[in-house]
């Protein structure tokens, strides 16, 4: 006998699908602001004038972006517990999406450092300001606007990606909807309530950054 869709699965198990979808916000909203972060320090280093800083954060970047996100998360999960870090599977998950997205951001932060002109990184040292001043000060703020549409799609995969924490207990939206499917047997409403659930949190996203592009786009043409 073929499925239909049941709405009635949503209010029967609100509490379990309300209680995933609080903590993939949750992990989703640490690993974001971890992640670009990490990966501001990241790109600073691939670009910085120190040879082991620069070869650092290249190592970093080639070696985190060419392996699996799962086995970034496993790492968390089971390779630090077996050296005596116990971590639980939400933190481990969290842990994992803030490593594997900073690599991205890492580079498309750098590309926007490179896009910023030469000279006024120049004329910045002229006045007096220390390498890290410059960065901070004049470069970084040019390099994210210039980047923003690229960071802003990395944002939106970190909140897709963030159903990997299903596969370490992470208490997120697919863990629970996993459950509620193993009770229900109704795969197609439980995962297509889930689809909705993650659509609630990426669209809105999607629309606040597109708003920000235009008000940059506004307000380099004034």
């Amino acid at each position: 006998m073929s499925e239909t869709f049941d709405i009635r699965i949503l209010f029967d198990h609100w509490d379990r699908f309300l209680e995933g979808f609080l903590h993939t916000i949750e992990a989703s909203a640490i690993a974001l602001i971890g992640s670009f972060i990490l990966g501001t320090i990241i790109a600073v280093m691939r670009i910085s004038p120190v040879k082991p800083l620069n070869w650092l954060g290249t190592a970093y970047v080639e070696f985190i972006r060419n392996i699996p996100l799962l086995l970034v998360v496993f790492f968390f999960f089971l390779g630090l517990p077996s050296l005596g870090i116990p971590l639980d599977g939400f933190t481990s998950g969290t842990l994992g999406l803030m490593v594997y997205t900073a690599s991205f951001i890492a580079e498309s932060i750098r590309a926007g450092i490179q896009a910023v002109p030469t000279g006024q990184t120049e004329a910045a040292r002229a006045t007096g300001l220390t390498y890290l001043q410059t960065m901070t000060s004049i470069v970084l703020p040019q390099a994210v606007k210039i980047v923003l549409p690229s960071i802003s799609n990395q944002f939106i995969n970190l909140v897709k990606n963030s159903s990997i924490l299903a596969v370490v207990a992470g208490l997120d939206l697919m863990y629970y909807a996993d459950l509620i499917n193993a009770d229900t047997f109704m795969p197609l409403t439980v995962y297509t309530l889930v689809a909705l659930f993650y659509l609630v949190l990426t669209l809105p996203l999607s629309m606040a950054v597109h708003a920000m592009e235009r008000r940059f786009s506004s307000a380099d043409r004034s």
